[in-house]
């Protein structure tokens, strides 16, 4: 290989891509998905990408999204006055709704226990547990009327917050139209606001008054996409982040992700008769006000060459954040190691968190089964303590994103962990996956399961097929680990052979345990936003511990029963042919 990592490096330009940021955020902002500007932006990407050679294509679909607007909040009793507000995106828009208001926390089901919020509005902090698209899901299936959402950050953030309370994942289906389309009002306030009316409810009662205003509907969508090395059949690398945004310059989200993703296509590219795979970069559209719905498209439409030649999806998503100072990573299981010695070969010894991957941003690619792998700098447990959760800084999702909220020296540094990233990815002959961590996280889920009292399952017939093999992918592993090194090219015993059975066996692995790893829905379809079984590990099998709970002759320890023992069978078959897999691969390498 003529090409090295350090070359890469030092052609990457933190100035051309922070030169990016600029145009984006001056020339180019409130980049809503179906708007003129979400256009200009996919022909600014479109001209870059062209420009450094390429194979550029402009996808053109339409989208359900909506265009939300300001909105309206009242406080009626036990004071009158006005509080500023916004609609959310997929609001159902109201003239005018009176109420009782009732504080309900997260927002969380776990919330609604001992309270009765049918015909009533209720109020929501906007933290990531979960997410608002699942707080209006539950708001919704609860009977409340609308929710209220206070915005992160401290206690004298005064920002109001822009979001979606869409939960269903991409162009909706019928029957997702029909089950996780929340028909209910929602409106974002400042956590200054938010947390007055808290006071109030913890006083007496409290009512309100709301207006939402949006325009919901199908409108045309453009997004780009860019590739080399994809020619003949070769495995390729997809690289993704989004490209709308909401009103104002959204400089950290996600401009400054779209600037990367420019530059390290740009760089790799000059070098891709060196590189051993391909790379495919795709801007997504569609994800703030349709809920990912280019990058589902993505995986539906290409859902053959993903299956049968992406090694993984490597997501960008609001780098270079000024004021934060540790790297947060999340991966799926068996590219946990990678990732996190990826980072700190190259970050030094910056703090470095990991986290499994779940169903966030534009991770549409489980049902795929691809390994996947994002991560940003973000801020000390502390910060993010005292600015109740406010991970992605306080002025997330406002007009307060400005081109101020990127720290260049970090953009700088984002582009060198990216760039060493992708480019493992590219070269290694050996993929650099290991699935030991998902063996053992499967292996540690079902034991716990299995120690619960539920007639009729076999759960430790489940966990002790965990356990084999989890004895299984150890020597694969460790097989992987003895190949990488003599499988470069050059070296004495390359063996391109055994790297195609490792490669392939790598990924069949993924294809099988991803979509049940971290799935509910399974591979052909798509759990909705910040679904709450998403937090845990075989997310089928979340509602286990409360089978177990039931009185035996309760219709819905009969319910669900039936849901948990298929759930569990869907397990069994999945543990079975991967373990099959690695035995036929462990055999040729033998």
């Amino acid at each position: 290989m003529r090409v090295s990592l350090d070359q890469v490096l030092r052609d990457i330009s933190p100035d051309r891509a922070y030169a990016h940021i600029e145009h984006i955020t001056t020339q180019i902002p409130s980049r809503l998905a179906g708007s003129p500007n979400a256009r200009r932006m996919a022909e600014y990407a479109n001209d870059v990408f062209t420009k450094a050679g390429l194979d550029v294509r402009m996808h053109e679909f339409p989208g359900l999204v909506s265009f939300p607007e300001e909105a309206r909040v009242r406080v009626l009793a036990p004071e009158r006055r006005e509080i500023a507000a916004h609609t959310l995106g997929h609001s159902a828009p109201t003239p005018g709704l009176e109420g009782d208001l009732m504080y309900v926390g997260s927002g969380a089901e776990k919330e609604y226990e001992g309270k009765d919020v049918r015909g009533k509005i209720t109020l929501s902090e906007l933290s990531y547990s979960p997410a608002r698209h699942e707080k209006a899901y539950v708001a919704w299936k609860r009977g409340s009327i609308a929710q209220i959402m206070m915005n992160w950050g401290n206690e004298t953030n005064e920002a109001v917050p822009f979001g979606s309370m869409k939960s269903a994942w991409g162009n909706p289906t019928p029957e997702t139209l029909e089950h996780e389309m929340p028909d209910l009002p929602c409106v974002g306030i400042a956590r200054t606001e938010g947390l007055r009316l808290k006071r109030l409810c913890e006083v007496g009662p409290v009512r309100v008054w709301l207006d939402a205003r949006a325009e919901n509907g199908w409108k045309p969508l453009t997004m780009t996409s860019a590739e080399f090395g994809t020619d003949a059949g070769r495995q390729f690398l997809l690289l993704g982040g989004h490209m709308d945004s909401w009103f104002g310059p959204q400089a950290t989200d996600n401009a400054a992700g779209d600037a990367c993703m420019m530059e390290l296509a740009q760089v790799f590219g000059r070098y891709r008769d060196d590189l051993a795979r391909g790379l495919v970069t795709a801007l997504w559209i569609a994800h703030e006000t349709g809920t990912m719905v280019s990058s589902s498209r993505f995986a539906d439409v290409n859902w053959d060459r993903l299956r049968r030649l992406c090694v993984a999806y490597m997501q960008i998503d609001q780098p270079a954040m000024t004021g934060s100072s540790v790297w947060h990573l999340h991966s799926t299981d068996d590219a946990q190691n990678y990732v996190v010695q990826a980072t700190r070969e190259t970050a030094g010894d910056m703090p470095v968190r990991w986290g499994r991957q779940q169903k966030t941003g534009d991770q549409s690619f489980f049902g795929v089964g691809l390994p996947s792998l994002a991560g940003e700098m973000s801020f000390t447990e502390e910060e993010i303590k005292r600015t109740a959760l406010a991970t992605l800084g306080w002025w997330h999702h406002s007009i307060h994103n400005t081109l101020d909220k990127i720290d260049k020296a970090l953009l700088a540094l984002h582009l060198r962990v990216y760039a060493r990233w992708i480019w493992g990815l590219l070269t290694e002959p050996v993929l650099p996956f290991e699935y030991l961590p998902l063996a053992t996280r499967f292996a540690a889920r079902l034991e716990e399961l299995a120690a619960l009292d539920v007639p009729g399952i076999d759960m430790w017939g489940t966990a002790d097929r965990a356990r084999q093999f989890k004895d299984l992918v150890t020597r694969f592993d460790a097989q992987s680990a003895a190949w990488r090194p003599r499988a470069r090219p050059g070296t004495k015993d390359a063996d391109a052979g055994a790297a195609g059975v490792l490669n392939q066996t790598m990924m069949a692995l993924s294809r099988l345990l991803v979509p049940v790893a971290s799935t509910v829905a399974g591979a052909y379809g798509q759990d909705r936003y910040g679904h709450a079984w998403q937090t845990q590990m075989v997310p089928t099998l979340a509602p286990y511990p409360s089978l177990a709970k039931y009185p035996r002759d309760s219709e819905a320890f009969q319910l669900w029963w039936a849901a948990m023992i298929r759930a569990r069978n869907r397990v069994v078959d999945t543990l079975d042919q991967a373990a099959q897999v690695v035995r036929a691969a462990l055999d040729r390498l033998a």
